[in-house]
C-alpha cells in the first residue's frame, strides 16, 4: 500500500506519454532495511518467495513476482504475529496506561501514540525493522501547506483542511493523556508526542493499514478495524486489478489472494477499492493513472454563479437540497453525470412549468427547448471549470518554478491531479459538442 508517493503521481500525469513504454524495476531486497524487515518476519512465521520488494520506474517502490502467478492463487498470507493491531498496543508498555485512561482513546489514537513512541525508542524497538522502511513523509493533505492547499479544487480544499485540523484537534486535545507517558519516555512527552510525530503516524495508520474487524473491548472507544501489514503494505494500488483480500479466522492470516493473475518479474498490485483520484489523494496521498472511476465535481455555488441570471434559482435549488440533488453532481470523460444533468433539467424549467419539476426529478425528459438549455449549462460549468483549472495549473508551475522540497512534492501530486481534471473536462465537452443535434443549438438561440 502507498501513503507518500510521488512516483505514483508523477506517473499519472504521464500517464499518455508512457503508455507502450517498458517499465523497469531494480530489486531492493538486498539493501539492509529489507533484509531486516525480511528477518523480522521471518522470525514472526512469514516467508514470501512470490515477491520481492523493487523500485519500479512508474510507480517507484512495490512488490515484484518472482514467478508467474496463476488466477486465484495465494499471493501473500501473512500471520497475525506479523500485524500491527491495537492488541499489539494493549499487550505493550504503553497497555497499562491506555486502560487507565479516561475518557477512552480511539483505536486510531492508540496505533498512532505507540508508533511515535517506537520510533522514538529506534533500533532498541521490537518494531523498527517495520518502522524503518516506512515513509519519513507523506504527501497527504495533512501535510499541505498553504500554498498548496490554495491550487486544489474547491471540494478536496474543503476537505483538505478538515483533515488537517483533525489531525491539530487530536493533538491537542490529548495532552493531558501524553503527559502520563513519561515514564515510559527517554525525552519529555512535548519533544516526543508532538504535532509534527502525530501527523506522521496519523498518516502511516491512514494510508498503509489493511481493514480488519476486531472484537470491541473495555479499553478503547469505537471501532476497531486498522491493522498494520508490513511488507503488504508494499502493493501499490491499480484501479484496474481485481484481488479477494482479508483476515483468514481459520489459518489467521490476513491473505491476499490473486483473481486474474500477474506475470513473472512484473508489479503485483493491489486494488484499495473504486476511488476516484480526489478520493485518492485525500485518503492515500497519490492520484493513479487511467483511473477509470475518475471524475470533476460540480459544486451548488458554482451552479448559482452560472445560473445567477434566473429569478426562481432560490426556490429550484432549495427544492433540489430539499431532495437530497446538491450532492455528487460530477462530470465524467464521457459527459455529464445522470444525477447532474437531472438537475440541470430541473433548473432549465421556468417558474411557470412547476408542475414539471417532480418529473424532471425522476429523470424524465420534459422538452426539447429544456433539453437544450441543460445541455448548454453543463458546457458552461465545464468551461468555467475548465478555467478554474487551469489559472490552478499556472498557479503551480509558478510555484514550482521556486520552491524546495517538500512543497515542490505535494504540487507534483496535486498536478497530476489537476492534469487529470483538465482532460475530464476537455473530453467531456467534446462529447457534449456531439451530442448536440443542429436543432438543438437552434432552440439554444
Amino acid at each position: 500500500m502507498r501513503g507518500g508517493s510521488r512516483t505514483v503521481g508523477r506517473a499519472a500525469r504521464k500517464r499518455r506519454r508512457k503508455r507502450g513504454r517498458a517499465v523497469h524495476a531494480a530489486s531492493l531486497s538486498h539493501q539492509p532495511q529489507y533484509v531486516r524487515l525480511m528477518r523480522f518476519l521471518h522470525q514472526r512465521g512469514f516467508t514470501s518467495t512470490l515477491l520481492q520488494p523493487a523500485l519500479f520506474s512508474d510507480t517507484g517502490r512495490g512488490l515484484q513476482t518472482l514467478q508467474t502467478i496463476k488466477p486465484g492463487e495465494l499471493v501473500i498470507s501473512l500471520p497475525e504475529s506479523c500485524l500491527l493491531t491495537t492488541s499489539t498496543v494493549l499487550s505493550s508498555y504503553l497497555g497499562q496506561f491506555i486502560k487507565s485512561w479516561k475518557p477512552r482513546l480511539s483505536p486510531l489514537l492508540a496505533l498512532c501514540v505507540f508508533l511515535v513512541c517506537e520510533r522514538q525508542r529506534g533500533e532498541a524497538s521490537d518494531w523498527f525493522p517495520y518502522i524503518d522502511v516506512l515513509p519519513s513523509s507523506y504527501t497527504c493533505p495533512a501535510y499541505f501547506s498553504d500554498v498548496v492547499i490554495d491550487v486544489l479544487p474547491p471540494v478536496v480544499r474543503r476537505r483538505a483542511l478538515e483533515q488537517r485540523e483533525a489531525v491539530r484537534e487530536m493533538h491537542s486535545s490529548n495532552q493531558g493523556f501524553f503527559r502520563t507517558l513519561q515514564p515510559v519516555l527517554s525525552q519529555p512527552t512535548e519533544d516526543v508526542l508532538t504535532y509534527e510525530a502525530l501527523r506522521w503516524a496519523w498518516c502511516s495508520v491512514n494510508t498503509r493499514s489493511v481493514f480488519m474487524s476486531r472484537p470491541s473491548n473495555s479499553f478503547l472507544s469505537g471501532p476497531d478495524s486498522y491493522a498494520l501489514a508490513p511488507f503488504l503494505d508494499l502493493l501499490n494500488h491499480r484501479p484496474d486489478v481485481q484481488v479477494d483480500a482479508g483476515f483468514n479466522e481459520q489459518t489467521k492470516r490476513y491473505e491476499i489472494r490473486s483473481v486474474c493473475g500477474t506475470l513473472r518479474y512484473e508489479q503485483a498490485f493491489i486494488n484499495y477499492g473504486s476511488h476516484d483520484n480526489q478520493r485518492l489523494l485525500l485518503e492515500y496521498g497519490f492520484v493513479a493513472m487511467n483511473n477509470p472511476h475518475s471524475v470533476v465535481y460540480v459544486e451548488p455555488d458554482l451552479l448559482c454563479d452560472v445560473l445567477r441570471g434566473d429569478k426562481s434559482l432560490d426556490q429550484k435549488m432549495k427544492f433540489l437540497k430539499e431532495n437530497n440533488f446538491l450532492q455528487n453532481l460530477t462530470v465524467s470523460s464521457e459527459g455529464p453525470s445522470w444525477r447532474l444533468m437531472v438537475a440541470l433539467r430541473l433548473l432549465s424549467l421556468p417558474q411557470t412549468l412547476y408542475r414539471l419539476w417532480r418529473a424532471a426529478l425522476l429523470g424524465q425528459v420534459v422538452g426539447e427547448k429544456t433539453e437544450a438549455r441543460s445541455n448548454q449549462t453543463a458546457r458552461t460549468l465545464c468551461q468555467q471549470l475548465l478555467k478554474d483549472t487551469q489559472t490552478a495549473l499556472d498557479k503551480i508551475s509558478h510555484l514550482l518554478a521556486r520552491c524546495g522540497q517538500p512543497i515542490r512534492e505535494q504540487l507534483e501530486v496535486v498536478r497530476a491531479l489537476r492534469w487529470e481534471e483538465r482532460w475530464i473536462l476537455e473530453s467531456c465537452l467534446t462529447a457534449l459538442k456531439d451530442s448536440v443535434h443542429p436543432d438543438d443549438e437552434m432552440l439554444e438561440q
